[in-house]
This record gives structure tokens, sequence and C-alpha cells, in this order.
């Protein structure tokens, strides 16, 4: 059973981070958007739906099945374990941050620049490089 929910890990892993690199993306396309124009309530659509369809529950079988494997596999007392799930906190934080995000979007309140989620579209990635050198190599 382990290594099935080892697979469904991975699999919600790579979902999430989908999710989570293509966001900021749309939000600096949606930051050029006339507020109130057609293509200003696709982008709502668009960040809505990848939110709730994809990142949202993506994020939470990564949690369920990742906890589950630190427990069957007796991990929580190995170092790299922790800078993981540190990383990982900071990678659901930035998932809150990006679902505030969607929600001034949705109501028209955005006051953040296209170069601001430039920047924030970077974050996620540094943090899963950090997140997947510590699962694979193990360094301490």
């Amino acid at each position: 059973m382990y290594e099935w929910i080892k697979a469904l890990h991975v699999i919600a892993v790579i979902a999430w981070m989908a999710g989570m690199l293509y966001l900021p993306r749309l939000f600096v396309y949606h930051c050029d958007a006339e507020i109130g124009s057609k293509q200003s309530e696709t982008f709502k659509v668009m960040e809505r739906r990848l939110l709730k369809a994809i990142i949202n529950p993506a994020m939470a079988v990564t949690w369920l099945a990742g906890l589950y494997l630190a427990f069957a596999g007796h991990w929580f007392s190995a170092g790299w374990l922790h800078g993981k799930l540190l990383l990982v906190l900071a990678m659901s934080g930035l998932h809150g941050f990006l679902a505030r995000c969607v929600k001034d979007f949705a109501a028209d309140r955005n006051l953040r620049s296209q170069e601001f989620y430039r920047v924030i579209n970077e974050v996620p990635t540094v943090l899963m490089i950090g997140i997947v050198i510590l699962v694979v190599v193990k360094p301490f």
C-alpha cells in the first residue's frame, strides 16, 4: 500500500505544482485586462476554476498522502523531513496568498503589478527545488 500512496503523493504534487506555477502567470496577464472587460471576466473564471478544481484538491491530497508516508515510513525523526515540511508549509502559505489574490481579482480589487506577480511566479519553483533536493538527496 505504501508504494501506491507514494504514487498518489507524486501525482498530487505534480498537479499542485502545475497550478501553483500557472496561477501567478494568469495574474500577470489579468493585470493588463481592463476591469469589466470580457477578457477580465474570462481570467476570473480561469483563476477560480484552477484554484477550486485543481490546486485546492491537489494540495489536500499532497498533505494527506505525505503525512501517511511520513508516519508509515517512520520518517518524523529524519532531519531532511523537517526541512521538507518547513518548505511545504511555505508552499501552503503561498497557496493561501494566491487564493486571496483570486478573491481580490474576482472583486476587481487587485492592487499589485505585473512585476509583483512575475516575481511571485518564481517562488514555487525555488521551494520545489529545495523540496526535491531534500527528498532525493536526504542531506541530513
